[in-house]
């Protein structure tokens, strides 16, 4: 998979103009918001709560063959 940093197409198919709320993750550890959001493990930095649409598929294998599990924010799925 191409890294982001290396690709802007990749980052916009992977990014979104449509959200709603934003939390900022300063102490992402120690964050009570970022518990509840369950993103306590993610970097410091910016993160929508609710977005509309979803990373592409191919992003979505990439992911879970890392042991990552994708919890989409869109609502189209329980999590």
């Amino acid at each position: 998979m191409t890294a982001l940093k290396d690709s802007a197409d990749r980052v916009l198919s992977c990014t979104s103009a449509y959200f709603e709320g934003m939390i900022a993750g300063i102490d992402p550890e120690n964050s009570w918001v970022q518990r509840w959001q369950r993103t306590s493990k993610y970097a410091r930095g910016m993160y929508a709560i609710r977005v509309k649409g979803r990373v592409p598929e191919d992003v979505e294998s990439e992911l879970e063959s890392r042991g990552i599990k994708y919890r989409p924010r869109d609502l189209s799925a329980e999590d």
